[in-house]
């Protein structure tokens, strides 16, 4: 061993730069020899190749003296190449470092990236000599030392008063004027003046960024001159993407984090762990294929030349072994000490909880991160399925966590689409979705509510189209999904009918005012709050243009800006503490008191035959006060096409009901009702009113 390499260590995996060099350490329990890559400055050119010959638990190191931050490097893994029995390595590969902590370049695709000879008649089963090094990304040595001045702190919301914004760093303010250009599209650009002044006036609390770890856009796509905007294609769990702050994109995001911390708006992370970009047996080899692909990936027990796929994507990471359970591990816990993130969300999280037997919730991943005295203090959010069989376990996750709650989504779309016979089931939903998540202590924080999100149609598309337009996207309009509970008010798209224009507008804010007016945890789609439009498109995975972009042509429109209408949402959500329950709600008690109090059009307590009566589009109910001297909220709810006459509640210690809320009234006229008064409930609207002396 020369001068310059020393053994190193084991840990921590990935480079490390302490002050005076680097140490490099890499795990593959199958690898026969480990040759670390160094490359010019542009990764272009491959300086030398130097193995490491130290080997410590299935860790390969060494320690180089001259090795700074900004060096690039890649690694080159020798071992068998037996596909039918797993194994797939091919040192002809440049693979990329799973703990590099920045790229430089972007995947250059071609047929050099394959381990197996593209078009041969034994497929992945024939090897491939083609170098790929000019084409692949190359990790970076980065300085991790960052000042976060001694301003920073993490506004650590609770959960009861948490409302998330779930938006694209991109699509977010690509096309908003008040953004300098420059900052439009990037990480700053989340954290602009303009966007946190906006960000503020909604009275969100959190914005959830869809995946910003190192993605890859599939050759599919970009021979379709389409790329997979979204992001969830992930091929580093530890570098923020380059595409959003190519000057320095860890320190342009942990700058931006810094920023929003400041004006008290946490950062959630959508994270993918669930599978790679490197796809199925036909996949390129890009860096844990190449590198141990029996340890990272499931593969089929009685043939492991192909994977199984709980994820719909061809691979899925096993996190089953402990290498590859630390590796996500150490990714979050990076996040979150290094980037100072307060939360992930984990899309498809069934499959990090599978085992050999399926869906465990004693599984490796969620007991470790039970126990885990960082993550802890974070958020943390279950898309609680895959496509696997038994993938769809929504309520079925520990009391550490919240979840997608698409009960929520369903009920509601239908309710205001206008089925009936769904009052029990929209009780449950509007009261935290008890029947789902009321069990082993878990709290009515356990459900994220949400009507829109990235997959799917956006809130003005769902009351403007009945059917997706996908025709864009390159797959014959067969993608994405064609249960969308929307519907069109008449008119499919677009339409200058002043009666439709405004019954879309009416059923959009109802939606808003019952995600608001709802127990559990908020999640607004950015966008939703100036009508953007994907044209019907209801997968823009792809669409990295205007389509998928969010449109802010609606913002300071009178008629179309419900900015300041969700502000007025949220101001009644913090003043009124039953809206933020801590504990699941309760009818009639022995002391008088009350949870919540279900009554009929005539103000009385609802029979059995009133929760079945099979066309009730009807729904009023009171909301108890928390304590002593706050007041009660009654809430109403008409998805009837016509006006419903009803009768205001008569409580003991109130004589009347101020109106808070009429989303059919645009004029916002102040009403004040006493109590047992006849009034009525305009045709698809949502009132709310509070209780006084």
């Amino acid at each position: 061993m020369s001068m310059r390499l020393k053994a190193g260590l084991p840990h921590p995996l990935g480079a490390t730069w302490d002050g005076r060099g680097t140490n490099f350490a890499l795990f593959s329990a199958t690898a026969t020899k480990v040759d670390l890559c160094l490359f010019d400055s542009q990764g272009r050119r491959e300086l030398e190749r130097v193995p490491l010959e130290e080997r410590t638990e299935d860790v390969w190191h060494g320690y180089l003296n001259d090795v700074s931050p900004g060096q690039l490097y890649g690694y080159r893994v020798h071992g068998a190449y037996e596909p039918e029995h797993g194994h797939r390595f091919n040192p002809h590969k440049l693979l990329l470092d799973p703990y590099a902590k920045r790229l430089a370049g972007r995947l250059v695709w071609s047929d050099a990236h394959f381990g197996y000879r593209t078009g041969s008649p034994r497929e992945d089963l024939s090897f491939d000599r083609r170098d790929n090094a000019r084409g692949m990304p190359k990790a970076v040595v980065v300085d991790a030392n960052f000042n976060w001045g001694r301003r920073e702190s993490r506004p650590n919301t609770a959960w009861e008063d948490t409302i998330i914004y779930e938006a694209h760093v991109k699509g977010l303010t690509q096309m908003r004027d008040d953004v300098p250009p420059g900052l439009r599209g990037t990480y700053r650009g989340l954290s602009s003046p303009a966007m946190v002044d906006h960000l503020k006036r909604l009275g969100v609390t959190a914005i959830e960024l869809l995946p910003i770890h190192g993605f890859v856009d599939d050759r599919r796509l970009v021979e379709q001159k389409l790329s997979n905007y979204w992001g969830y294609n992930s091929l580093s769990f530890f570098a923020p993407d380059a595409r959003y702050g190519s000057d320095n994109p860890l320190d342009a995001f942990r700058t931006t984090v810094a920023r929003l911390h400041d004006a008290g708006i946490e950062v959630l992370l959508d994270v993918v762990y669930n599978h790679t970009a490197e796809g199925n047996h036909l996949g390129p080899t890009l860096s844990f294929r190449g590198i141990d692909n029996t340890s990272y990936y499931w593969l089929k027990p009685d043939n492991a030349r192909y994977y199984d796929d709980f994820t719909g994507t061809g691979n899925s990471l096993k996190l089953t072994h402990p290498r590859v359970l630390q590796m996500v591990m150490d990714s979050l816990r990076y996040w979150v000490e290094v980037c100072h993130v307060d939360g992930f969300r984990f899309d498809l999280a069934t499959t990090l909880a599978r085992t050999a037997d399926g869906f465990d919730r004693g599984c490796g991943f969620l007991t470790a991160i039970r126990q885990d005295p960082v993550l802890a203090e974070v958020k943390l959010i279950a898309e609680p399925w895959d496509v696997g069989l038994g993938g769809y376990q929504v309520g079925a996750f520990p009391s550490q966590w919240s979840e997608w709650n698409d009960r929520y989504r369903s009920t509601l779309r239908r309710y205001w689409s206008g089925a009936g016979d769904l009052v029990g089931d929209l009780s449950r939903r509007m009261t935290g979705s008890s029947d789902v998540f009321n069990h082993d202590g878990r709290k009515p924080r356990a459900g994220i509510n949400h009507i829109t999100v990235h997959d799917g149609f956006t809130l003005m598309d769902l009351f403007s189209y009945n059917d997706k337009h996908n025709e864009a996207n390159g797959e014959d309009n067969r993608d994405g999904s064609n249960d969308n509970l929307s519907n069109n008010c008449g008119h499919e798209g677009p339409t200058d009918d002043a009666g439709i224009v405004s019954l879309r507008r009416q059923l959009r804010k109802n939606q808003l005012a019952c995600l608001l007016l709802a127990q559990g945890v908020p999640l607004v789609l950015a966008g939703d709050e100036v009508g953007n439009t994907q044209n019907g498109n209801n997968n823009t995975y792809c669409q990295d243009n205007e389509v998928g972009w969010v449109g802010w042509g609606n913002l300071g429109r009178a008629d179309e800006d419900f900015t300041d209408f969700i502000g007025r949402l949220i101001d009644i959500r913090t003043r009124f503490p039953q809206l933020r329950a801590r504990r699941w709600v309760d009818g009639r008690r022995a002391d008088g008191s009350y949870g919540a109090l279900w009554l009929t059009p005539q103000a009385e307590d609802m029979t059995e035959d009133d929760w079945n009566f099979p066309e009730s589009r009807f729904v009023a109910y009171v909301l108890g006060p928390v304590q002593s001297g706050q007041a009660p909220l009654f809430i109403v709810l008409n998805a009837a096409a016509d006006p419903i006459a009803f009768k205001m509640p008569k409580m003991p210690e109130y004589r009347n009901w101020r109106q808070l809320l009429n989303t059919a009234d645009e004029n916002r006229a102040e009403v004040e009702l006493a109590a047992s008064a006849d009034t009525q409930a305009p045709s698809r609207s949502v009132l709310v009113f509070a209780g006084s002396p």
